[in-house]
């Protein structure tokens, strides 16, 4: 059993997760008791950042591409900088949201079972969510080829809009790159094979900035030449990822290429959708914040202010977007080990930890309201502008540092079709009619308009959240987590064990085909 022996031995780190357990939990309960809480919480917190670590750097590399492209495009002209941006922010960002949202199915479905010991069907349910979101952008191509209409509908210039059409149809390329790169990184993160993801990001970060200053200062290609180098970069991790899970870096969860992904598309379909809704709908939240501060007085001003507000808050997210990941794992995998209440105390740890670093921003930002601007502006009018914002800023960062963890005890536990409702109600039908009216009736302005979206929108979603995971019956969520991890499934647990054995006395080694 050569290859599925150098695998458990290749997994070492991934092991102390989930240890072995008994079908009633007893043994779990006995060694958590004998433990006390300062041992278990730094045990917990190895085991979190072995995820948070590298889900950090890489959400942060791939979020530099974009604002290097973005600066680039700077360097070319008014019109590009804002064609690019608008291409970039608008085009690509409303339909990453959905995808993103789509390829998350994964977290709940391969972490579960991941814990449950069903590896094979890892590989399996990446497959399925390679075709579900292959299928959906080509439903959504149309927002590409026909963005240069819909700009002008929304009171683009015409030259923007004809420039932003032109960077759009160039970014179809990065477009499909999600479709595979989504559900490779969730692959990967549930079985803490994070390194590699980080690796890959490192490398099409240094791609990107190289040949986007080649592209511009050397052979003159323009807004055409950054577009497509940024495809080239998102494509590299595409295929860094699939080469190490391809080549003998993922031999229990990577068989080769199945027909039994084509089985149970439709039920696989419903959760893709319930996730890119759940998280769609907050991505959508704050870009939308920014195209109605476009329709206040002073809207020059209030826009730059709010979009400093917005990359200030923007770089930071990434470390709560990292928690999230690292949440939605840690409790997927106990989840589908069967240990429910380890699953609520990786809650907990995640929950403390991410809302210290959200203290620590925030008084970060109380501390520099006045000269944080300075970084992307010397104009008067913004700076006093953002000087006034910083407080909601920082209220902000501190809110983002439990929202997104409780999103990802969501997605984890297998919630989202119920958290895109609690979303729906929260966001769009207590906050954003909140900020209107305390933008434009009320005559704030931007600080009513964003104060209104963060106290009736934000707020609300994170106390509902955290009310509904303390109430939450964990040993319930972990028999849930079997009998789901069954009903996506096309093989019994015996069988995989029995196709691992086989595989291994032959001699023959992961990845089939």
């Amino acid at each position: 059993m050569g290859s599925i022996d150098n695998e458990r031995e290749g997994m070492s780190e991934s092991q102390p997760l989930l240890p072995e357990s008994s079908p009633n939990g007893q043994s779990k309960d006995l060694e958590d008791s004998n433990r006390d809480l300062k041992t278990k919480v730094w045990i917990e917190t190895k085991k979190l950042w072995q995820i948070v670590g590298p889900a950090i750097f890489s959400r942060v590399s791939a979020y530099s591409m974009n604002i290097i492209s973005q600066a680039f495009a700077g360097h070319l002209g008014e019109v590009e900088l804002a064609a690019f941006s608008i291409a970039n922010t608008v085009i690509v960002g409303f339909n990453f949201g959905l995808l993103l949202g789509m390829g998350s199915a994964l977290e709940t479905l391969c972490g579960q079972a991941f814990g449950a010991k069903r590896y094979r069907m890892l590989g399996i349910y990446m497959q399925r969510s390679w075709i579900v979101l292959f299928c959906c952008c080509f439903l959504l191509l149309p927002v590409y080829v026909f963005a240069a209409p819909i700009m002008r509908l929304f009171g683009q210039p015409d030259d923007v809009a004809e420039m932003t059409g032109v960077a759009a149809v160039w970014m179809i390329p990065l477009h499909f790159s999600f479709a595979f790169q989504f559900p490779l990184q969730r692959f990967l993160q549930c079985q803490l094979k994070n390194a590699i993801t980080a690796w890959t990001s490192l490398a099409a970060l240094l791609f990107n900035v190289l040949f986007s200053w080649l592209a511009v200062y050397v052979f003159g290609f323009g807004i055409v030449g950054i577009s497509v180098v940024l495809d080239i970069s998102w494509w590299i991790m595409v295929f860094g990822l699939f080469g190490y899970t391809s080549c003998g870096g993922c031999p229990l969860t990577w068989s080769g290429f199945s027909t039994e992904a084509f089985s149970g598309l439709w039920e696989f379909l419903k959760l893709s959708a319930a996730s890119g809704v759940m998280l769609c709908l907050e991505n959508w939240y704050y870009r939308i914040l920014i195209l109605l501060t476009g329709y206040l007085q002073d809207a020059t001003v209030a826009v730059d202010a709010l979009s400093i507000c917005m990359s200030i808050n923007g770089w930071e997210m990434m470390i709560p977007l990292a928690f999230f990941a690292a949440t939605g794992v840690r409790v997927a995998n106990e989840l589908g080990a069967g240990n429910g209440q380890r699953a609520k105390f990786a809650t907990q740890v995640s929950v403390v930890q991410s809302t210290i670093i959200g203290i620590f921003f925030f008084v970060l930002i109380m501390i520099f309201h006045d000269k944080f601007a300075y970084i992307f502006t010397t104009t008067e009018d913004v700076l006093e502008e953002v000087d006034q914002l910083s407080l909601l800023l920082g209220v902000t960062i501190l809110l983002n540092s439990v929202q997104p963890i409780l999103s990802g005890v969501a997605v984890g536990s297998g919630w989202q079709a119920y958290v895109a409702y609690i979303n729906l109600g929260c966001y769009y039908v207590v906050g954003l009619p909140l900020g209107l009216i305390l933008g434009w009736w009320a005559g704030w302005g931007v600080k009513g308009m964003w104060g209104g979206m963060i106290f009736g929108g934000t707020a609300v979603q994170t106390v509902v959240l955290a009310i509904i995971t303390i109430r939450s019956d964990w040993d319930n969520e972990a028999k849930k987590a079997a009998e789901r991890v069954n009903k996506y499934s096309t093989s019994k647990p015996e069988n995989d064990e029995l196709e691992d054995s086989a595989d291994g006395d032959s001699g023959s080694s992961y990845p089939r085909g």
